[in-house]
């Protein structure tokens, strides 16, 4: 089990390294901070993986691998200081900075600093203090009582831990103060792996100094459950808010289709106010103008334009009418305005037009334009099932306008009549 899971995680978190790439050049400092710690991690578990770790210990630079984890679980943390920076500041952050942002900036640069002269040191004492005569199965466990090796541990873990504890802080700090209840998720779960990190290496630096009397193989057993824990803790708490961004984005998209027989209708029937024609439904999904929300937001705007151009197609009566009408159904509120649009959108393809504009829609407590996308959304649900017998009585209860040519020649024959 222990090692499929050894090839599992860094297959993953490679894969996720892979994918966040292109946040390399398009991305933003959080996003880039994100692909430093993915791809250090990743890099850091591939040295752990049977194979490889034996393929670096059997290459000329002996128990290589022991030196590179140490590197790369270093190069992640540091990446995650970036990326606790990069959440606490935002794009959006204007003025003076809070003072617990002003401290985590100069801890960063602390910590970025003394990580030159710790890698300067760790690869001194690898390559003339510690005794790679063999290659080792855990390289702890296989050193332990020669000083060299225990001072190379000591510094290592040393720095490895408070590191770790730093980015435990401050990420379990920043989960308290993110905007979005999936950041905070995300941030705490990742604390908690930093958590994990840094009492690790304090253990093992007391394993060092005052051996246990575990095998390698035990040891290095701890070791690979001790970093693949970590390693799930911190992958499930960096794809949370990417996975909750992608469920929002999928919703927005089923939205955005969702909406097309609606806004195909009415654009139809008032071309003047779509900002582009309005095409087929394979067509209009092919179409990329622009971003998905912008697209989104243009699409409702555009339908909520038309809804109101036909206030001059429906009656007074037609609104009370169709909320009569629609008490049968589970959410009577969007149904009776896709009953109202469906009625009001028949006479004006009929040419009828009423000689005063009708009351608009009722008002909705909509925030923002993703409410009112989602709000339509429920109104074409209705909208695309209403039967014609439905629409007829609406307009044998309701009535209809006078056909658009009659009602013109009623209103000069008024104006006349003033007029005289």
């Amino acid at each position: 089990m222990l090692d499929d899971l050894l090839w599992t995680a860094p297959i993953v978190m490679s894969a996720t390294a892979l994918w966040r790439l292109p946040s390399l050049w398009n991305g933003d400092a959080l996003q880039r901070a994100l692909w430093m710690c993915c791809a250090g991690f990743a890099a850091a578990l591939w040295c752990r993986v049977p194979p490889v770790k034996e393929a670096l210990d059997h290459s000329p630079v002996t128990d290589l691998s022991a030196l590179l984890k140490y590197v790369f679980s270093l190069a992640a943390i540091l990446a995650g200081l970036k990326y606790i920076i990069a959440a606490y500041e935002g794009p959006s952050t204007r003025g003076a900075r809070p003072r617990h942002v002003t401290v985590s900036l100069w801890v960063s640069r602390v910590a970025h600093g003394f990580a030159l002269a710790w890698l300067a040191i760790l690869i001194v004492l690898f390559f003339t203090a510690v005794d790679r005569s063999e290659p080792s199965t855990d390289f702890a466990a296989d050193h332990a009582g020669q000083w060299g090796a225990e001072l190379f541990l000591t510094v290592a873990y040393v720095y490895l831990g408070a590191a770790a504890g730093v980015a435990c802080f401050q990420w379990g700090r920043a989960s308290w103060r993110a905007e979005y209840r999936s950041l905070r998720i995300g941030l705490a779960l990742m604390s908690g792996a930093m958590l994990i990190y840094a009492v690790y290496p304090a253990l093992r630096i007391i394993t060092v100094l005052a051996p246990t009397g575990a095998n390698a193989v035990t040891m290095r057993t701890v070791a690979d459950s001790v970093t693949l824990t970590v390693a799930l803790l911190w992958a499930v708490g960096a794809a949370i808010p990417s996975t909750i961004v992608l469920a929002e984005r999928w919703a927005a998209w089923r939205t955005y289709q969702n909406l097309f027989p609606l806004w195909s209708d009415l654009i139809r029937q008032y071309p003047h106010l779509a900002l582009q024609p309005a095409g087929s439904r394979l067509s209009e999904t092919f179409r990329v103008w622009a971003p998905l929300d912008i697209r989104l937001d243009r699409r409702a705007q555009e339908i909520a334009h038309a809804v109101e151009q036909l206030r001059h197609h429906a009656t007074p009566r037609l609104m009370p009418c169709a909320q009569y009408l629609a008490e049968i159904h589970e959410d009577p509120e969007p149904a009776a305005e896709a009953y109202w649009i469906r009625a009001a959108l028949e006479s004006a393809q009929a040419g009828r037009r009423a000689a005063s504009p009708a009351r608009g829609l009722p008002a909705k407590p909509l925030t923002n334009s993703r409410a009112e996308a989602y709000w339509l959304a429920l109104v074409v649900g209705t909208y695309v099932r209403v039967a014609p017998e439905v629409i007829s009585v609406l307009h044998e209860r309701a009535g209809q306008p006078e056909p658009a040519q009659k009602a013109v020649d009623s209103r000069s024959v008024s104006v006349q009549a003033t007029a005289t």
